[in-house]
C-alpha cells in the first residue's frame, strides 16, 4: 500500500482531547522510533476556530474574533483520518516545530499560530479554518 500520510496533509483527529478537530502533518514517522515505536506524526492544528465577522464590529472585535489557536501534538497513525486536502508548509517552519521540550513547544505553537493567522487573513484554505459540523 503507498504512503499517503505526507507532509502537508490535513486530517481529522479521532480520539483524545482534539477528537474532530482539523490538522495538518507537519513530520510524518511511518516505521515509528525508539521512543514511539509506532507509525506516528507530528501534527498541528486548529483548536479554536475563528468566529464570524460582521460589518457593524469595529477593527478591535475584528482582530479579536479573527484569532486562531493552534495546537501541536503526536498522534498515532490510527488515531487520524485522512482528507482530500493539502495545505503547504513552509520549510522554515517544518525545521523549528518541535515538542521535545514545554519551552521548545510554546515558540513552536506561537510560529503555528503566525502562520495560521497569516493564512486566515490572505483567505487562503478556508475549509481549514471552519468549525467542523457533524
Amino acid at each position: 500500500m503507498g504512503k499517503f500520510l505526507k507532509t502537508g496533509k490535513v486530517v481529522l483527529l479521532l480520539h483524545g482531547r482534539f477528537a474532530g478537530k482539523k490538522a495538518v502533518i507537519v513530520q510524518n514517522s511511518d516505521n515509528g522510533t525508539k521512543e514511539r515505536p509506532y507509525g506516528h506524526a507530528l501534527v498541528a492544528g486548529v483548536d479554536k476556530a475563528p468566529l464570524k465577522i460582521r460589518k457593524s464590529m469595529g477593527k478591535k472585535r475584528m482582530a479579536f474574533r479573527s484569532r486562531v489557536r493552534p495546537f501541536i501534538k503526536v498522534v498515532n497513525h490510527n488515531h487520524v483520518m485522512p482528507t482530500r486536502y493539502n495545505l503547504d508548509i513552509d520549510t522554515a517552519v517544518k525545521g523549528k516545530i518541535s515538542v521535545v521540550e514545554q519551552s521548545k513547544k510554546d515558540a513552536s505553537k506561537k510560529l503555528v499560530r503566525t502562520m495560521f493567522q497569516d493564512r486566515y487573513k490572505a483567505g487562503k484554505n478556508k475549509w481549514f479554518f471552519q468549525k467542523l459540523r457533524f
